[in-house]
């Protein structure tokens, strides 16, 4: 359903002659299809499995906007933060920080962890609530703080 959604969205960003929404769509719609002729078998992706190839694309972007921001190539580096924009439309609402650190909050005790050497411990129970809600870096930094406290 995701996949049609974003298909359909290219038409419409086609028609309306939206470059930058044309070639991000495109380039979105080609990682999904590259995803799913990895492997030995083609297989259609779940609606979970294409969310997870937008969530990585939209890393991507990300990263590469911080490095030619490093560079001094901001032309470029807005470039990537108008398609991360487009991309983040179809990703699920971002936790907050409050949300976030309940989270946490909750695995630790799950867990009954008490130190920054079972952290993996608590990754292991906070990542599958999280899903793509949340980058790994930013989950692994609360997870610190909360142990380390």
């Amino acid at each position: 359903m995701l996949k049609e959604r974003l298909r359909s969205d290219l038409t419409t960003a086609m028609k309306a002659r939206d470059e930058v929404r044309v070639s991000t769509l495109r380039m979105a719609l080609t990682a999904v299809s590259t995803a799913e002729t990895a492997g030995t078998e083609h297989h259609d992706l779940t609606d979970d499995e294409v969310l997870g190839v937008l969530t990585k694309e939209t890393k991507k972007r990300r990263e590469s906007a911080e490095a030619f921001d490093g560079a001094g190539r901001t032309e470029l580096a807005e470039r990537e933060r108008a398609e991360e924009k487009v991309l983040a439309e179809y990703l699920p609402q971002p936790l907050t920080d409050e949300e976030l650190s309940s989270l946490v909050a909750a695995a630790i005790a799950e867990t009954g962890a008490e130190g920054p050497k079972q952290m993996g411990q608590v990754m292991k129970v906070v990542q599958p609530q999280v899903g793509s809600r949340a980058d790994g870096r930013r989950v692994s930094t609360e997870v610190k703080r909360q142990l380390s406290s």
